[in-house]
């Protein structure tokens, strides 16, 4: 049987490098595909349909809306953002491990669908660390850096629901550390899928043997 790929949650405060994060991933090993995301918004200069976003009209989103064609969606400044199920799933099916980057409430909603989904959160080594790191960026307030820092407090209740905490310390490291714990669900999925053939065949020498 072909390996399945396995649909990867990443959460975290923001400014702790979950985007970082995952494009090193991807630089580093070939078998990752990243979740496009759907939307409403005008196309920027030097993006391209299908590969940045699926671009498309408010009706043809609500549309798939009706038809339950989104793992999870949201309307944000006047504008839907989505995850298409279709998209994933096809990845999926081609063995590729898909990269979902998005916040705890849709992390929530997709994995009440993909119950197989490994939900990943990232954490900073401290609060000075994520401050630092918010400053750092140079494109902020510091009134906008100290909301975003009262919404982590708000975000880190919902981590208990997730299977694993990483801690974004060291860029190469850490990425190391998220493409292992993807491969350690590999192989348990594939211990189960091989002990329940092992329990069929089982039962049925027995009732043979009956």
């Amino acid at each position: 049987m072909s390996r399945k790929g396995i649909l990867t949650i990443i959460s975290g405060f923001s400014g702790v490098g979950k985007g970082t994060l995952v494009n090193n991933l991807m630089n580093m090993y070939d078998n990752y595909a990243l979740s496009i995301s759907a939307t409403t918004r005008n196309k920027r200069e030097g993006e391209v349909d299908k590969v940045n976003y699926f671009f498309m009209t408010k009706e043809e989103f609500e549309s798939k809306i009706e038809n339950n064609e989104f793992l999870e969606y949201a309307n944000y400044v006047g504008n839907y953002y989505g995850t298409p199920k279709a998209y994933v799933e096809e990845m999926l099916n081609e063995g590729k491990d898909v990269l979902l980057e998005i916040e705890i409430q849709g992390a929530m909603k997709v994995k009440e669908i993909m119950k197989d989904a490994l939900l990943i959160f990232v954490m900073p080594p401290s609060a000075k660390v994520l401050k630092d790191r918010l400053v750092g960026r140079g494109t902020e307030t510091k009134e906008v850096i100290d909301k975003r820092l009262l919404r982590a407090i708000e975000e880190s209740e919902g981590i208990e629901n997730y299977d694993y905490i990483l801690v974004n310390d060291n860029l190469d490291e850490s990425t190391k550390r998220l493409h292992d714990i993807i491969n350690v669900q590999h192989d348990a999925s594939s211990r189960n899928y091989k002990f329940i053939n092992v329990i069929r065949e089982d039962i049925k020498n027995f009732s043979e043997g009956d």
